[in-house]
């Protein structure tokens, strides 16, 4: 499957077809999560947590989003939209081909309604793709 990103340059607009990227998700709670419990799940704080995903520096560039910028992601039972934070440099917990998002409501619309006896659907190593929805503007060449 391919993705029309548009990129913006001197002479306007131009399409470039990226190949779509596949990554492995994991969901958890996170310990902000925890001491946000308090603010409640209509603070703009929270909101803003659990709709933040973390990649790989080196995978943002690879997609073609910088840092804050919006990606759509599919399951195979839904999808969500996330801004992008880059993981923390070297020493950084995601590695490549990997994304991390905060449980909350965007990551319950690509979790299935399966639990495996569990109560809880699978939340872990899900196959999503990710689609960029902010490229990244290239750089203007010297005048």
């Amino acid at each position: 499957m391919q993705f029309i990103v548009v990129l913006w340059d001197d002479s306007r607009q131009r399409d470039q077809r990226v190949a779509s990227k596949h990554f492995i998700m994991n969901a958890g709670r996170t310990t902000k999560q925890g001491r946000q419990i308090n603010v409640g799940k209509d603070n703009a704080e929270y909101e803003a947590m659990v709709t933040t995903l973390i990649m790989h520096p080196d995978d943002m560039k690879e997609v073609g989003v910088s840092p804050g910028g919006t990606v759509r992601i599919r399951s195979e039972n839904g999808e969500g939209t996330f801004s992008c934070k880059e993981h923390g440099g070297k020493n950084g917990k995601v590695p490549r081909g990997m994304i991390f998002v905060p449980y909350g409501p965007p990551t319950c619309r690509l979790m299935g309604q399966t639990t495996d006896g569990t109560g809880m659907p699978t939340s872990k190593g899900w196959e999503v793709e990710l689609e960029p929805l902010d490229a990244v503007k290239p750089a203007r060449a010297p005048e």
